[in-house]
């Protein structure tokens, strides 16, 4: 089936999207996936190409084949179109090149060059992607500039981690900013590109229900949980030098935490977004060695059951049976301004857990005075469960009374809203809406160098506290939801962990 030019695609420029490390696991489970399933639906800008970089020998009809193959691995069979393969398969190109390499990469410039005339003599965009080690984004950049590909209208993304820490997040930012201008550069994190953690905004700030009590006067505490329950397979060699707190915390959790919390935007859009996020970031309470020990745990799982499956320990995963390494971590965390003075952010992760979840809890206060004195049942605070995966959709628990004649009786109740029932099309994977946001040019869903080095601010004392803190991580069955230091550190405040139903 050839589609025609669709509404969807119209009004957007062609690009050339060349992703470095083509042939890695997140351009081939990833990447291509997404770009296939907007092929599928007709979004792809006619005279868009994609071109792989890496390292590997192989020609064009070599990584052809490869992309063929993933995407008969990655995507559902019910999803699969032959002929959007083939269309995607089309655009396909591969170069062979290292980025700590100067040699070659006048094939690139002459591969950009030498395209198809585009019909009407639109500019053609430039995405590079950089799907490759953190360490090679500055090298790759400068080849790129060298190489006399970068235009005005080029971008260039960069997955997390930005860095180890605050210093060599700079280095990073700076040798990336020496060839392409800030409004150029797009880090992303593909957390934001999920359809609930942006529903979450349009639930703050396009229903009147919700935003008079998001606030500390009504809302108790704020609780963000992403378990896995795998480990850290074959990227343990990179996972022991990041640990749980660099790999998850200063990106992921603190994004959702900056959505949770920030002010109303005058709008929806661009720079407003990131301007309000800064804010909270820049509003959490500094953490005081004295903080450190008091407001955090750090844990790493030892051997256990995971779906009735015997998996081995952490050590036992990497071969390093001295690593120091964290794979579990959870914050008491505090936003220091008008709205939320008071109000404790709980934010947790860790591998091989009981559950694979990521989801936002916002506990509200309990009523100010007791209307029901001589009811029977139970209550609980109202709570709004925002779940962001595996199920997308929203909980929003509380108190009603149990039909019957009689007396009073209190049973919790929710309301529920899932994507998958409520909604009909297909919810898009996150890269798909991030990577069509990256060729529109729209950097509202990615993340600004003053967001990044101020997180880092943040999570810095922890890590100093924690390399000069003699106490090693603490123990966790792999299967179960982390330390028993997680719950105390909730119990000292009178509240307990909202676990979902499995």
């Amino acid at each position: 089936m050839t589609l025609p030019a669709t509404e969807l695609s119209a009004g957007l420029p062609p690009c050339d999207f060349t992703v470095f490390g083509g042939t890695g696991d997140l351009a081939l489970r990833k990447l291509l996936p997404a770009l296939y399933q907007r092929e599928l639906e007709g979004q792809l800008p006619a005279g868009t190409r994609i071109i792989g970089v890496s390292r590997t020998e192989l020609d064009d009809d070599g990584y052809r084949h490869a992309v063929r193959e993933a995407l008969h691995t990655h995507v559902t069979a019910d999803e699969l179109d032959e002929d959007a393969v083939r269309r995607l398969v089309d655009r396909v190109r591969h170069l062979t090149l290292d980025s700590r390499d100067p040699e070659g990469w006048h094939l690139l410039h002459d591969l950009l060059k030498d395209r198809p005339q585009v019909e009407g003599g639109e500019e053609v965009v430039r995405v590079f992607y950089l799907a490759i080690a953190p360490a090679l984004f500055g090298p790759t950049c400068e080849r790129l500039g060298a190489a006399g590909v970068v235009e005005d209208s080029s971008r260039v993304v960069m997955e997390k981690p930005i860095g180890t820490d605050l210093e060599s997040a700079r280095a990073v930012n700076d040798a990336v900013g020496r060839v392409f201008c800030e409004q150029q550069i797009f880090r992303i994190d593909h957390y934001l590109g999920k359809e609930s953690v942006q529903n979450l905004l349009v639930t703050r700030f396009a229903n009147t229900f919700l935003e008079p009590l998001w606030n500390s006067r009504w809302v108790d505490h704020v609780q963000i949980t992403v378990s896995e329950t795998l480990g850290v397979g074959d990227r343990g060699g990179y996972y022991d030098t990041s640990g749980a707190l660099r790999d998850m915390v200063q990106n992921h959790l603190l994004q959702l935490l900056c959505l949770v919390a920030m002010e109303p935007p005058t709008y929806v859009g661009r720079e407003t977004v990131r301007d309000e996020k800064l804010k909270v970031l820049q509003a959490l309470k500094p953490m005081s060695p004295e903080d450190v020990d008091r407001s955090t745990v750090r844990g790493r799982y030892t051997a256990g059951l995971v779906d009735g499956a015997a998996v081995p320990s952490y050590t036992d995963d990497i071969g390093h049976p001295g690593s120091s390494t964290e794979t579990f971590v959870a914050v008491r965390a505090e936003v220091q301004n008008w709205r939320w003075a008071g109000v404790p952010f709980y934010l947790r992760t860790g591998k091989r857990m009981d559950r694979r979840m990521s989801e936002i809890v916002v506990v509200f206060k309990e009523p100010p005075h007791a209307m029901f004195p001589h009811s029977e049942g139970v209550t609980s605070p109202n709570r709004l469960h925002i779940q962001v995966q595996p199920d997308e959709g929203m909980r929003l628990h509380m108190t009603a009374k149990e039909p019957g004649p009689g007396g009073i009786r209190l049973r919790p109740v929710s309301l529920d809203l899932s994507y998958a029932t409520t909604f009909t099309q297909r919810s898009p994977d996150a890269y798909e809406r991030l990577l069509m946001d990256v060729i529109r040019g729209n950097p509202t869903l990615f993340m600004r160098r003053d967001e990044v080095e101020a997180a880092w601010t943040w999570v810095e004392p922890i890590l100093r506290r924690w390399q000069a803190a003699p106490d090693r991580p603490k123990r966790y069955p792999a299967g179960t939801s982390g330390p028993t230091a997680a719950a105390t550190l909730l119990e000292r405040d009178g509240r307990h962990w909202q676990e979902s139903e499995a």
